[in-house]
């Protein structure tokens, strides 16, 4: 059995947690370690411990947590999916609902927007978009084929991002109804066609 690092204890969780409802209350700039340890119920010198890095080393492993609970979420959900419209109908109104009910997030995004912008923008987004497109192409594979799965992957994470940081009047991605008509409108007809056409469903149906 592989032993049991700090990341998968109780306490860094409980920890993460805490500064996750602090920084929904008062944001990062305005949350310290002392805040924290509070509403985690243990000492300043317990949180340090478990985080060598301070309030940076906290917030990066806020922001790890966050992502791998969004993916597992948004795995559990694609999973269920029947064929290529279903999958991404699904990926997408389930990536807009995690994002726009995150209350640290939504809150950074009102009252501290440099702080996740910079992330979302320019360099930066081709951590995010490269972290999807991994995530992703596995899903996308069987569908429309290796070699566009992860460019597919990436551009619906594109529409994601920008719909969600820009909500439209004509597009919700919130109603997978509205999501449906965006991807039979948009996305299915604009993949090009493969040697192998996508699949219909789990069981070639």
């Amino acid at each position: 059995m592989a032993p049991t690092t700090l990341s998968d204890t109780p306490l860094v969780t409980r920890v993460v947690d805490a500064a996750l409802r602090c920084i929904a209350r008062w944001g990062v700039a305005k949350t310290t370690l002392d805040d924290v340890a509070r509403e985690a119920g243990c000492s300043r010198a317990t949180v340090y411990r478990a985080f060598p890095g301070g309030k940076d080393g906290l917030l990066d492993a806020v922001a790890r947590t966050e992502l791998n609970r969004f993916f597992d979420r948004l795995g559990r959900t694609l999973d269920d999916a029947l064929d290529l419209e279903d999958l991404l109908v699904s990926g997408i109104t389930e990536a807009n609902r995690a994002l726009t009910s995150h209350e640290a997030l939504q809150f950074l995004l009102r009252h501290e927007p440099e702080v996740v912008l910079p992330n979302l923008t320019f360099h930066r987004a081709e951590l995010v978009l490269g972290a999807v497109a991994a995530f992703a192409t596995p899903y996308l594979t069987p569908h429309v084929g290796a070699d566009q799965a992860g460019s597919l992957a990436e551009w619906v994470a594109r529409l994601v991002l920008s719909y969600t940081l820009c909500p439209s009047e004509v597009h919700d991605l919130s109603s997978p109804d509205d999501v449906r008509r965006l991807v039979r409108t948009f996305v299915l007809p604009g993949l090009q066609s493969t040697s192998k056409p996508p699949s219909l469903s789990k069981q070639g149906a």
